[in-house]
């Protein structure tokens, strides 16, 4: 379903072709990362530590090299120190001192699963062997799991270095409060004094993984002449050359990135866990070949999950309904080292509404987990699922219906976000009133059933963007570009293409190339890849189209200027050749005209959604089932609508799994318990209906096809849409995710004591 602000005249965009990669992916054709194989391959294993918080003594490999088969084992000793200087890391910025010791732990360990060695032999069997070989010494210290209880005086401290960051001021004292910040506006204390109804709660989420079915794997050359070649599965190919660069302090030019097929990433695909070790593992084992591919264990023991947060939120609004003031509070797990998503949520939690007096905390703590990454509009879930569901409460207290609540508060075009920018064209208001509208909301409920609502928002990204292609004499085209393909990005900048050059998308065929191939470009994350590559690509197309005149105007034998294109035809004074045919005709006496665009882009269009969902909760088990799912989401303009749709389940879908089962389960000691899929439980088809989407499309003035990133809003409204579900459902309102079975039945029955 599509709800339409104006449609466009498009002949590819908007249509449905068949994706390009389709193939090779249902064929088993499609290589990723674990099915490299070169020529005299080893294969490495990492050591982790079992403890969450410990000093390393010593570390005796000595044994473990000994073993036959084995080529070398590697410490952090066989890392350069890193500088204590920030680079960007897909969605973020890290600290190559912290990323460097993540990697491989130097003087302690700090979370359940930190590396510590590294091992290369000549098959997995004997690597897993020569790590039981290696010999470590702790002493053991008391591990701290809690954000809030981190920052409190007293706390075990991780990083004896880290200073608390604040408004551009390093404090005097060790800490574990790595950074706060303050987004502040208006008359806080009148505004609560101007209101009628005042809400204030206390959530807590837990940790939570993307849940990609790939895990990280990566294959490493470390050649003699120090050029360093790299097969990885990753979001973001220059990413890894530069943290591979920075870390081994080699020339970025020495180093060569190729991205495989990605099986999921969702954010957790920038850090190089595996690279690193892979490389620095060839380099001793006289050059060879080292591929290193996780466990599941290892996925979610040691990559980057998402925050666990405490947030506290207090609302005013007076009976008319006008929000008058707003504060929240946020403390987010950054795991072992600076750096998570607080600011993200602080930017998200608020966002839809207009608000005059306003102030937002944020707290980035560090504790003993491994250290968070992206995950789909990272930080924005925990936010939304505090602010949507005291909202839903201030609503209910007025007596008002809380679509209408969330329409009369609706930012628009001219306001300013709470964190400082003012929007631009928004269609955050398009979707409360498609919600409205929708045959969903006002469909009868069952006994024991309950529906919710809520919104969220995301701020969209953009960034570099290099693409290159050449006009075949057929009138095909071959596309080049950099971006990994994780969500639709080659179909979709082919149909971008296509349409610009009057061609159908089948004729450009995409390809994803390494990084000595193509110019620099940002990673896949953040709902950047189809804008940016869509402004692009389009260029490209202006200036294939360009060349391609300049050379009929030769052949015609008419000013270029005078040449015009429409719908795929080029013409002058009764000359005309559609562009197949032209290419055929140039190229008998023409070189097959190509270009190359490379730009840093702008102007992403923030993206907003309103989901209702209908639950059935089963009082005697905590059970909750979720009968029916609507996702309307303001998605610019959908250049493929069923990868457009499937962002918006997917993200959905995840968003309902970190809502009611999903969740980091940690022993006192700090070992995490439920490190496979039996334990981590994620939402299988049997859990989820179909979730229906509606598409609004209000299209974003910056961007020439009217695109917004997609796939980072959906995840943002679930949890708190399921909470205000629940409540509907049984009066009780939950403010602890996941909202599992045993977490609801306490609610319940502390409801009925």
């Amino acid at each position: 379903m599509a709800v339409q602000t104006k449609t466009p005249n498009y002949k590819v965009i908007g249509t449905r072709p068949i994706r390009h990669d389709g193939t090779d992916k249902v064929t088993g054709a499609a290589r990723y990362g674990a099915d490299t194989q070169l020529t005299g391959l080893l294969y490495g294993k990492i050591l982790r530590s079992p403890h969450a918080h410990a000093r390393i003594l010593s570390i005796d490999t000595s044994k473990a090299e000994a073993l036959p088969g084995v080529t070398a084992v590697v410490t952090s000793k066989d890392l350069a120190p890193a500088e204590d200087k920030v680079q960007e890391l897909g969605e973020d910025v890290t600290n190559l001192m912290y990323l460097s010791a993540n990697i491989l732990a130097q003087d302690k360990v700090l979370y359940h699963g930190h590396a510590i060695a590294a091992v290369a032999a000549n098959s997995v069997h004997v690597a897993e062997e020569a790590l039981k070989l290696i010999e470590v010494k702790y002493e053991l210290l008391p591990p701290v799991l809690d954000a809030y209880e981190a920052a409190q005086p007293g706390a075990p401290i991780l990083l004896p270095g880290l200073r608390t960051t604040s408004m551009g001021e390093k404090g005097d004292k060790p800490t574990n409060l790595a950074s706060l910040l303050r987004h502040e506006r208006g008359d806080l204390a009148a505004g609560f004094a101007a209101a009628d109804v005042i809400v204030e709660r206390e959530f807590r989420t837990a940790m939570v993984h993307q849940g990609y079915i790939e895990p990280q794997a990566s294959t490493a050359i470390w050649k003699a002449d120090d050029q360093i070649e790299i097969w990885t599965t990753t979001q973001g190919a220059f990413q890894i050359r530069d943290s591979v660069s920075e870390l081994l302090r080699l020339p970025v030019s020495q180093i060569r990135v190729t991205p495989t097929e990605i099986g999921g990433g969702f954010g957790g695909k920038f850090t190089p866990y595996t690279d690193i070790p892979a490389a620095l593992l060839s380099r001793k084992s006289r050059h060879r070949p080292v591929k290193i591919v996780m466990t599941r264990t290892e996925v979610l023991q040691a990559t980057g999950p998402t925050s666990g947060s405490l947030i506290r939120v207090k609302m005013g609004a007076k009976k008319d309904g006008t929000i008058t003031a707003a504060q929240a509070e946020l403390y987010y797990e950054a795991g072992a080292f600076p750096g998570s998503p607080v600011g993200a949520g602080a930017g998200v939690i608020l966002a839809p509404y207009k608000l005059d007096n306003v102030r937002i905390d944020g707290y980035d703590v560090v504790v003993n987990r491994p250290q968070t990454g992206a995950y789909r509009a990272p930080g924005g879930t925990n936010a939304a699922f505090a602010s949507e569901s005291v909202i839903d409460e201030l609503a209910e207290k007025l007596g008002m219906d809380p679509l209408e609540f969330r329409h009369k508060n609706a930012a628009k075009e001219g306001d300013r976000r709470p964190d400082g920018p003012i929007y631009q064209r928004i269609g955050y208001a398009e979707t409360v009133e498609a919600a409205i509208d929708h045959p969903h909301y006002s469909a009868v409920k069952g006994k024991k059933q309950g529906r919710g609502v809520a919104s969220g928002f995301w701020f969209n990204g953009a960034g570099p963007s290099s693409v290159s292609a050449n006009v075949n004499p057929d009138g095909t085209v071959n596309l080049i570009e950099g971006s990994t393909d994780i969500g639709g990005s080659r179909v979709s900048a082919a149909m971008m293409l296509a349409e610009t050059l009057g061609i159908p998308a089948e004729d450009v065929h995409p390809q994803v190339v390494d990084t000595d191939s193509i110019g620099y470009t940002g990673g896949t994350g953040g709902s950047s890849v189809t804008h940016k590559i869509g402004i692009t690509t389009h260029q490209l197309g202006l200036d294939l189209r360009a060349k391609m005149a300049e050379q009929l105007a030769g052949l015609w034998e008419v000013d270029k200027e005078s040449i015009a294109f429409d719908a795929g035809v080029f013409s002058s004074n009764g000359h005309s050749l559609g562009f197949q045919a032209a290419a055929k005709k140039l190229a008998e006496s023409n070189p097959p005209p190509s270009a190359f665009v490379s730009m840093r882009t702008g102007g992403a269009g923030p993206g907003f959604a309103t989901h209702i969902v209908d639950v059935e909760v089963d009082e005697e088990t905590g059970k909750v089932q979720i009968l029916r799912y609507t996702a309307i989401q303001d998605v610019g303009n959908a250049i493929h609508p069923s990868y457009v749709e499937g962002q918006i389940q997917g993200g959905a879908a995840q968003g309902i799994g970190w809502a009611l089962n999903e969740e980091y389960i940690y022993d006192k000691e700090g070992h995490l318990v439920n490190s496979s899929l039996l334990d981590y439980r994620m939402p299988t088809a049997l859990d989820l209906p179909m979730i229906d989407c509606v598409l609004v499309k209000v299209a974003n003035p910056n961007h020439p096809f009217g695109v917004r990133g997609v796939g980072e809003v959906p995840i943002v409204p679930p949890a708190a849409a399921i909470a205000n579900a629940i409540y509907d459902a049984t009066g009780v309102r939950m403010s602890e995710l996941p909202m599992s079975p045993p977490r609801l039945l306490e609610a319940l029955w502390a409801k009925k004591a």
